[in-house]
Parts: structure tokens; C-alpha cells; sequence
């Protein structure tokens, strides 16, 4: 990936477009939990690979760039959201997708809604764009244990709020 990047910020559009392949998935449904429809999350994704493409020469560590295309997207995301006044919700998607009864997929939405924001985002980021703690401490600038408490808060007020007699764990949200 480091040489794609290189290559890349060198004018390669190929090598960009091989990163973004390779990220769009994560890009689309970290933006999709952000936003209320599919129209803002493709303007918001198109706006974010335009700045990336744009900025690419701004990347001063090729290794982080998951990390950084994820936080043009969200500063998209949070802009869009600041336009329209609007609360970012999750809405219409599975966190876990083993979970097959439609009123436990409801629960898990009304859950995840019912969180504080900045618990929210913290399962967001690790679980759904793949940070691990010390991206999302430097993505966040906040430091390493304040977002391992936010990680743990929020797992277990899922845990104890919603699903302490379901069998569901929400440690296997990861993928």
C-alpha cells in the first residue's frame, strides 16, 4: 500500500485510484452511519476523494493513509451536517450482521442512536473504518486511555442496557 501512496503522490491517478478502490467500502459506510441519506453520502464521498486527490501531497506518512482519507471524509460528514443542522444518526444499517431477527436489528439501531455522540463515533471508527486505538487517539487528539474508556463505556452500555439477556456480544462487531 506504502508504494501505491508513493506512487500516487508522485501524479500516478492509477495508484489513486487502486487506494480508493481499496478503501471504498470502508469510506461509504463510515459515511452512510453519519449521514441520513444516499445522496449526501455519494456528494460527501465525492467531495472527499476530490480533496484527497487534491491534498494528497499534504500526507506526510504514507502508512496513515486510511487514517487520513477517513478524516477529510468525517470533516465532510460534520460539515454537511453543520449546513443542514441536522443530528447524525445511524440509520438503515447492521453493526452486526449475524443478527437476523428484524427486532433485534431494530434494538441495535435504536441502541446506537440512543448513544452519546462521542461514543458514537468511537465504535464508528474502530469498528467500522478499522482504526485501531492509537490511530483513533491522533485522528481525535485525544489521548489513548480516554478513548479506550470511550470504547468500553459504550460496549458495555449496550451491554447492560439492551442485550443482557440476548446472547448478543457486541465485541463481535469487528470484521
Amino acid at each position: 500500500m506504502k508504494a501505491l501512496v508513493k506512487k500516487a503522490k508522485k501524479g500516478d491517478g492509477e495508484a489513486f485510484v487502486s487506494l480508493i478502490k481499496q478503501y471504498e467500502d470502508v469510506l461509504y459506510r463510515t459515511a452512510s452511519r453519519l449521514l441520513n441519506n444516499d445522496e449526501d453520502v455519494a456528494d460527501v464521498m465525492q467531495d472527499a476523494i476530490i480533496s484527497a486527490y487534491e491534498k494528497l501531497y499534504t500526507l506526510k506518512n504514507e502508512e496513515y493513509f486510511n487514517t487520513w482519507i477517513c478524516k477529510i471524509l468525517i470533516n465532510k460528514c460534520n460539515s454537511l451536517l453543520n449546513k443542514q443542522k441536522n443530528i447524525s444518526v445511524i440509520n438503515d444499517h447492521k453493526l452486526i450482521e449475524k443478527v437476523d431477527d428484524e427486532f433485534q436489528n431494530i434494538e441495535l439501531e435504536d441502541a446506537l442512536n440512543s448513544l452519546n455522540e462521542v461514543y458514537r463515533m468511537a465504535l464508528i471508527l474502530y469498528y467500522i473504518v478499522g482504526l485501531n486505538i492509537k490511530e483513533m487517539s491522533e485522528f481525535l487528539k485525544e489521548p489513548e486511555g480516554t478513548i479506550k474508556s470511550r470504547l468500553s463505556r459504550a460496549k458495555s452500555i449496550l451491554r447492560n442496557n439492551y442485550y443482557k439477556n440476548e446472547g448478543v456480544i457486541v465485541y463481535e462487531i469487528r470484521k
